[in-house]
């Protein structure tokens, strides 16, 4: 082991603290308590025979910090690797707080769009469809479809920042994560569509109405799409949708006497 490389321990006991990045926030600095917390133990190996410069990383470490917490590993990975250097008396072509300040706030726009616009949408969709039919495998699958990425990235970022240093930069952006966000965006529309189309079927099978009905939808849907492009509000038409959804079921179970009678009395 070359001087100052960190024992195994001491970087699972790293990983292990970067699910705990959130634990404790404040208004001024965010995630530095907990960017502090995670990186500690290894500051102190760094460190522990320069009282000094301990403190001094301990304060460096309680500047602003905020990004998506699963983007957070390959940041701190590498700010271990720059710490590591700093520790031996190398150069570095950035210092820590210059590279944390570049590099957070990109990571939490690509981390919200991957995980909240895109793996989290398109679990769901995936999950709607066994939990239409009633099976206890949809939480199961939500749960394993969200977190498989999410721990791959919190695993393999902060081992891969910890060894490649400033690398890890050039190596997430050769994996495109905003065109993986588009994508999965993409599958999710994709999903969404069939899991109504799967619904507007099972619904006809009930009625006992031929399928071939659902085939109506089509320019309803068709319509709908057009209002929101014109700039009308999603979430009014899907509750406007929903409504009318709601209201013809309600005739339909329970027809008024003016229904019975026909339109209009006659």
């Amino acid at each position: 082991m070359g001087k100052g490389q960190l024992p195994k321990t001491v970087l699972m006991k790293v990983l292990a603290r970067s699910c705990f990045l959130q634990a404790s926030w404040n208004f001024e600095r965010l995630q530095s308590l907990g960017a502090l917390y995670v990186l500690a133990p290894a500051l102190r190996f760094f460190y522990r025979d320069q009282d000094d410069e301990l403190k001094s990383s301990f304060l460096r470490h309680l500047k602003y910090f905020n990004t998506h917490p699963f983007m957070a590993s390959p940041v701190l990975g590498a700010t271990l690797s720059l710490e590591q250097a700093r520790s031996r008396g190398e150069k570095t072509y950035l210092d820590v707080e210059e590279f944390r300040g570049m590099i957070m706030a990109p990571y939490a726009a690509m981390g919200d769009a991957l995980f909240w616009g895109g793996i989290r949408p398109l679990a769901a969709g995936l999950a709607l469809f066994f939990a239409a039919r009633g099976s206890l495998w949809a939480p199961a699958v939500f749960f394993l479809v969200f977190n498989l990425p999410h721990l791959w990235f919190r695993i393999a970022g902060l081992l891969r920042g910890y060894s490649l240093g400033l690398q890890i930069i050039e190596i997430i952006q050769r994996r495109r994560l905003p065109d993986v966000a588009i994508r999965c965006k993409e599958g999710t529309v994709i999903l969404l569509g069939g899991f109504c189309a799967y619904l507007a079927f099972m619904c006809l099978k009930t009625e006992g109405v031929p399928a071939g009905w659902g085939l109506l939808t089509i320019p309803m849907v068709i319509f709908l799409g057009w209002l929101a492009r014109k700039g009308v509000s999603t979430l009014m038409l899907a509750l406007t949708a929903s409504a009318v959804i709601l209201v013809v079921k309600q005739l339909n179970q329970f027809p008024p006497d003016w229904a019975e009678r026909g339109w209009f009395g006659f």
